[in-house]
């Protein structure tokens, strides 16, 4: 069968986008092979401009990204893939201005499809010259980069959520710090004056029972300060953590869960000799803190089983209550934030989460950290 590569195109009525660019641009040479493939790309919207600014030829990838045909964009101003503000501020004639006395732009912004939506483009604008340096128009190269602008976006978000993250948990430590240390010295010298005071009311014989039992009265209330200020500092940064470790923290956190709630918290704890950076060990304080207070809040539990182990190179938390259950869809909702930062926390220690519950059936959050994630750097 007869090749047909080199039969021109066939006709409709509407003249070709190559032939209005070959007419546009007369002193650009034809080769039919390189117009082949300018029109077959799709990632790219390459099209050439009159030096008006006036669309002249037109590829597949321009349709694709900008949702116009062929016949309804030829011969159009370009200004149309602008948005309104920057058609009012004169940006499309400015740029077309500075292409002409530089040779070429590159610009990033926000473009306008047909339908009206907008995407994120970098665009680049080159002028074509005849040989004698007349102006005969431009090239002009479009790349959607909404995506990677959404994927810059996210690590960006991802990096605050980080940041904030952080600065929080130093804001815990320093109110934590100046609650035990500060507030909780001062209670504990004005408990020792009272006792002084009690000691002189008893040794004096005129001073009255009433004052001695008001006194009394008063250590007993500061007792109860000191045990709330101490619980409100463990709360926000339990001491243990940062000087007997995570197993001795969370022994503590399930003493107060028990004590608190009658809630019958049990750790297993089969990683205690295992170092782990005080980054990590936050984070996993921090889960299994907010797992508990999910239990008090909606499981209508009576037992948790918080179990901490290692599996190859795999650092494994478990957590599991004997509660009523829910099911995920509604738990992951919009008042999900507490499991939502636990898989924040998982996140950042790149690791994974998985959650699994049933109505009647209880809750269970079963956790995977990489062991090189968590360890404390070794290196001295």
């Amino acid at each position: 069968m007869p090749s047909d590569r080199h039969s021109p195109p066939l006709h409709s009525g509407t003249p070709s986008s190559d032939e209005l660019a070959s007419n546009a641009f007369p002193h650009v040479p034809s080769d039919i092979h390189f117009r082949l493939l300018v029109d077959a790309v799709q990632d790219y919207a390459i099209f050439m401009l009159d030096p008006q600014g006036h669309v002249a030829s037109w590829n597949q990838g321009a349709q694709s990204i900008k949702g116009y045909a062929a016949r309804e964009i030829i011969g159009q101003h370009f200004s149309v893939f602008y948005t309104p503000e920057d058609v009012a501020s004169g940006k499309p004639r400015t740029e077309l201005t500075l292409a002409a006395s530089q040779g070429r732009i590159e610009d990033e912004g926000w473009r306008v499809r047909r339908d009206g939506s907008r995407f994120w483009a970098n665009v680049t604008i080159t002028a074509i010259r005849a040989p004698d340096g007349a102006l005969r128009g431009f090239a002009k190269v479009t790349r959607d980069m909404t995506d990677r602008l959404r994927l810059v976006e996210l690590q960006h978000a991802s990096a605050l959520s980080s940041h904030v993250q952080s600065a929080r948990e130093e804001e815990r430590t320093r109110i934590a710090r100046e609650l035990h240390d500060d507030l909780g010295q001062q209670l504990v010298a004005l408990k020792m004056d009272v006792a002084l005071l009690d000691q002189a009311a008893t040794e004096d014989g005129k001073t009255a029972r009433h004052t001695i039992a008001q006194t009394v009265a008063l250590q007993v209330q500061i007792d109860s300060i000191i045990a709330s200020a101490r619980r409100i500092a463990g709360g926000l940064r339990p001491p243990m953590l940062d000087d007997l470790g995570l197993g001795a923290a969370l022994e503590w956190l399930a003493a107060e869960f028990r004590n608190r709630y009658g809630l019958a918290v049990t750790v297993q704890n089969a990683v205690d000799q295992l170092a782990l950076s005080p980054t990590a060990a936050t984070a996993i304080f921090r889960m299994v803190q907010e797992a508990l207070t999910n239990v008090t809040r909606h499981a209508e539990a009576t037992r948790v089983c918080v179990q901490i182990r290692t599996v190859q190179d795999e650092f494994r938390l478990h957590i599991e209550d004997d509660g009523k259950g829910t099911t995920l869809d509604r738990n992951r909702g919009k008042d999900s934030f507490g499991l939502l930062g636990m898989q924040e926390r998982v996140r950042q220690l790149h690791g994974q989460i998985t959650f699994d519950s049933a109505p009647s059936d209880g809750f269970r959050i079963d956790i995977r950290l990489p062991i090189d994630a968590v360890k404390a750097n070794q290196a001295c």
